[in-house]
């Protein structure tokens, strides 16, 4: 099993079963995390979307223990921090892969990878809430998650996030609210809170 020990460099957050997602937060850490991954002696479920632009996502678990909401939960997180919320997109298309029908041939750029096989496609919304996991902020798919533990639900926008502190802060009534811990919780691009 992938230890992972240095997942909170990535962009992470847990299932509603408690599993680990992992997903890079760009081409470089795309590239880390899928060699870590297939130079394992385990099989692993991994995401990315229909296009290019997004972080391959892993879950970190037995692949039989996996279940269809993980499956989901993991789809929403792949497409709300790929290219397609930074286009304001309100759905996007998520492919899922087995991690050993995954391949990097010599001369591939950073970040790309080949794959043989594709298990299926989910088509999902745009839309996460904030929570706080391991005592920290995470964006999330709100089926990952109690409605009581919601702070707030974001949405694409046209305000870039680093602009929208002041309202997370005001919205969160979190004076000592942490700037790079909320930024790096958000997907890249604008940020809308919607209602909860």
């Amino acid at each position: 099993m992938v230890s992972m020990k240095n997942y909170k460099l990535f962009r992470w957050f847990y299932t509603s079963s408690g599993k680990l997602v992992v997903g890079g937060k760009n081409a470089e850490q795309n590239d880390e995390l899928l060699k870590e991954i297939t130079n394992s002696s385990k099989n692993y479920f991994v995401m990315h979307t229909s296009h290019p632009g997004s972080p391959f996502s892993v879950i970190i678990s037995d692949m039989l223990k996996v279940t269809k909401k993980d499956f989901k939960e993991c789809a929403i997180f792949t497409g709300c921090f790929s290219r397609a919320w930074k286009e304001r997109k309100k759905k996007t298309e998520v492919h899922l892969f087995n991690s050993e029908n995954l391949s990097k041939k010599r001369g591939m750029k950073t970040g790309t990878w080949g794959v043989s096989a594709k298990i299926s496609e989910i088509k999902v919304d745009l839309e996460l809430v904030l929570v706080k996991q391991k005592k920290v902020y995470r964006a999330v798919p709100e089926i990952s998650t109690k409605k009581s533990d919601i702070l707030l639900k974001i949405c694409p926008g046209n305000v870039d996030k680093s602009k929208s502190l002041d309202r997370f802060k005001k919205e969160l009534k979190d004076v000592e609210l942490d700037r790079d811990e909320i930024l790096s919780a958000l997907p890249a691009g604008g940020v809308r809170i919607c209602k909860k």
